[in-house]
């Protein structure tokens, strides 16, 4: 991200910004908030993305601040808190607090305790500290950076330096598992800054005692040996973006124990944020291309399959396919290819069909729109087709007026402007950091697949007059299963990125999944399901609480691609009959509305559930374990969840 100098500033939008001529964007920020206008909040976002250098994020917070106590400003979300604590070996102000403002700026609320000096050791292992009675939901660990460097003789062998980096990590890693066994906090880990001087000779390259050779290792192991709860803020990473020697301060470090340089400490702060967002928000699922000078050269339907610029033969043609490359990256990653292009449909299509460089084919794609029809209006299509909410959707075009005709008219997608320079598209998409994943499983991998397949079914399922005969056509069958340890990572990811058959939309990370699934005070139970089509992986999640002689459903949730299957049905079978073996006596159902659930706002009084009442979350219904007739479903059970 660039600096927010005032040539940055003024290209936010200024008509969000203030509509005084002659005020500067601060000026109308500041404006804003004394005349207690609800854009505030949307205006201190963006000028918060624009930010990159110390001194405009420091202005910035501390106008956030003042908003928050202030007489009469702008209100925030009423949303439970995050619980966030920082401790570590250097100096944690002021990069708690710029993590704090990047959070608030992205509208969460923060409630934050930061540790002593160099006391984490300390800190995390008294059950009693401070900072096991504040119960953190995630904790920032920024480690002593001069605590690792090669202690032993410069003689030393590879297999004891090795050793003792092995040592060092898993120091590490034991203080982030008991803080997590303690409280349940996902920990942020930093991990460190490479050494930015040079050693005598040719001692860095050439042996693992030098520092820098030794702390490559140790960040290496960390990150090959955390376990699901601990996420790597990439230190390193943020060293080498910034230069080494511009992102260390060492008269700064023996003077206050400032770990970075300013400017470093800030994208430290941003990428901590990044973390906590990525953690808790779902990940966009769908990313939308623009064709004409998106993905390749010049326009097809004026220049034609010859003379669009695309492959090997030219730099800017080189550019074009290195994003293709990406984007056929993305796609194995889970994330879904679409087309919404001003064109002619076969025009459109026939590069995908012909054209010898394009690496993306048409078989990448689970949609594909090519007309004259606002893109805002084809976005819309494209998502009923795909039965996804338009929150979940990204799209990229080269042409600053589409994006801004998306932007007002679809304004739950996120747009971006690629601008006109193909060799930057890869690296604008990636700062945008909106396709982060924990992890990549094989149903990532086939999703696409999935959902063509789900397409057509959808097409033809319009068409059918009897749905009984329908679905026994399809041939499916279902499998049930506890949470496995190799499920962990994918019941993860639906849970974070479900929103419409998710009765309480609670988020879990990796580590809370794994807890449910081994303790005695839950059931857990996973859902997969093939047809005669394709086997659609795991496709349903419950997590079940017991409370005395209920059972509480505190999580269901399905992927929409097996909608109006009778799925549900199944679930409950499956959890009354698990209900009963453990001699309970009634099932519990919650339904928390949100703005994206409201599909399944009858979910428990269409399976025969009574209605307890309503509170301000959401409500409460119970079902009889004792009196319950099992749910008739055309899907046959190929293994029932022990």
């Amino acid at each position: 991200m660039a600096p927010m100098n005032s040539s940055n500033m003024s290209n936010l939008d200024s008509s969000r910004m203030h509509s005084h001529s002659g005020e500067s964007p601060l000026q109308g920020l500041k404006r804003l908030l004394s005349e207690g206008d609800s854009r505030f909040w949307e205006v201190m976002g963006e000028a918060t993305n624009r930010a990159g250098n110390f001194t405009d994020l420091v202005t910035l917070s501390a106008i956030r601040r003042k908003a928050k106590t202030m007489p009469g400003a702008p209100l925030r979300s009423t949303a439970t808190p995050l619980r966030i604590a920082f401790i570590g070996g250097c100096n944690l102000y002021p990069l708690h607090e710029l993590t704090v403002h990047y959070l608030e700026a992205k509208a969460f609320e923060v409630e934050f305790w930061v540790g002593e000096f160099d006391n984490y050791v300390a800190e995390i292992l008294d059950v009693t500290s401070e900072l096991h009675r504040f119960a953190p939901e995630f904790t920032f660990l920024f480690p002593n950076q001069q605590r690792c460097a090669h202690q032993l003789p410069i003689t030393a062998g590879r297999q004891e330096t090795e050793s003792a980096a092995l040592a060092l990590v898993a120091d590490l890693l034991g203080l982030a598992e008991r803080l997590n066994e303690i409280s349940g906090s996902e920990i942020i880990l930093a991990n460190f800054f490479l050494p930015n001087a040079f050693d005598p000779g040719e001692i860095r390259t050439r042996t693992l005692t030098s520092d820098w050779s030794f702390r490559k290792l140790v960040n290496l192991e960390l990150g090959l040996a955390a376990p699901a709860f601990v996420h790597l803020c990439d230190v390193e990473l943020i060293g080498l973006r910034a230069g080494g020697i511009a992102s260390q301060d060492r008269r700064s470090w023996f003077a206050t124990k400032q770990p970075a340089s300013p400017d470093t400490t800030v994208q430290i702060a941003r990428e901590t944020a990044a973390i906590v967002c990525d953690l808790r928000r779902p990940a966009k699922k769908v990313l939308v291309l623009d064709l004409d000078n998106t993905i390749w050269g010049g326009v097809i339907g004026d220049d034609g399959l010859d003379g669009i610029v695309l492959g090997d033969t030219n730099g800017t043609g080189e550019a074009f396919k290195a994003f293709q490359r990406h984007l056929r990256s993305l796609r194995e990653r889970g994330v879904l290819l679409a087309v919404c292009s001003k064109n002619d449909h076969e025009k459109a299509l026939e590069p995908f069909l012909k054209h010898p460089e394009m690496v993306l084919r048409e078989s990448d794609l689970v949609a594909f729109k090519a007309n004259w029809n606002p893109k805002s209006d084809n976005l819309k299509e494209i998502a009923v087709e795909l039965n996804l909410g338009l929150n979940s959707f990204v799209f990229v075009d080269d042409n600053p007026a589409e994006i801004e005709i998306v932007r007002q008219f679809t304004p739950e997608v996120t747009a971006i402007h690629l601008g006109e320079d193909p060799s930057l598209f890869v690296e604008i998409l990636q700062e945008a950091r909106v396709f982060s994943t924990m992890s990549v499983t094989e149903e990532d991998r086939n999703r696409t697949t999935h959902y063509q397949i789900e397409k057509n079914l959808r097409s033809r399922l319009e068409s059918v007059t009897d749905m009984d005969s329908y679905l026994e056509s399809l041939e499916m069958e279902a499998s049930f299963s506890g949470f496995t340890e190799t499920d962990i990572p994918r019941i993860a990811q639906l849970i974070g990125r479900s929103n419409q058959f998710n009765l309480t939309t609670r988020r879990h990370s990796e580590a809370a999944v794994a807890r449910f699934s081994s303790s005695p005070e839950f059931i857990t139970l996973t859902v997969r399901l093939r047809d005669r089509f394709v086997d659609h992986g795991l496709v349903a999640v419950l997590i079940g609480e017991l409370d005395g002689e209920s059972l509480v459903v505190e999580t269901w949730l399905m992927s929409c691609r097996v909608l109006n299957r009778r799925v549900e049905h199944l679930c409950l079978n499956e959890l009354a009959r698990l209900a009963g073996s453990r001699n309970l006596i009634c099932i519990r159902g919650i339904y928390l509305p949100t703005e994206k659930n409201a599909l399944v706002k009858d979910h428990y009084d269409k399976l025969g559930f009574t209605a307890l009442g309503s509170d301000q979350e959401g409500f409460a219904y119970t079902l009889s374990v004792t009196d319950f007739k099992p749910r008739t479903s055309p899907i046959q059970i190929a293994q029932h969840a022990r």
